[in-house]
């Protein structure tokens, strides 16, 4: 399975602790990230995982091509409600994609979990 992971500045430390926890499940499929998330996954957990730019920089963007192109199977976007980002518009963009393309998509830690679980069971 292909799964992109990616996460706002207030969420990156879940995403950590979340890769950590999954890391034999992750290790499994092919990993796409946008830039600072998958340097930080990278750095802690040995995961080999595709860097895109930056969210800001057109790294959201980046994902959302990979979905409308049929390369993406599962999104993990663990984003911040609570603050307001400058590419909103790319992030909007990118939840509507999956949507369009019924690609699973988390956008917070539990229903990541709930996805990985379902990975590591065979339910998906």
């Amino acid at each position: 399975m292909r799964i992109a992971l990616i996460a706002h500045d207030k969420k990156k430390a879940d995403m950590i602790d979340l890769a950590v926890e999954y890391r034999d499940v992750l290790s499994k499929h092919e990993l796409f990230a946008t830039g600072t998330t998958g340097t930080l996954v990278m750095g802690e957990t040995g995961l080999d995982v595709t860097r895109m730019k930056s969210g800001p920089l057109g790294g959201d963007q980046q994902i959302g091509s990979m979905i409308a192109d049929g390369r993406l199977d599962l999104v993990i976007f663990l984003r911040d409600p609570l603050t307001s980002q400058p590419h909103e518009p790319d992030v909007s963009a990118l939840l509507r994609l999956c949507d369009v393309q019924s690609i699973p998509l988390a956008t917070n830690r539990k229903s990541a979990e709930i996805m990985l679980a379902a990975l590591k069971n065979g339910a998906i």
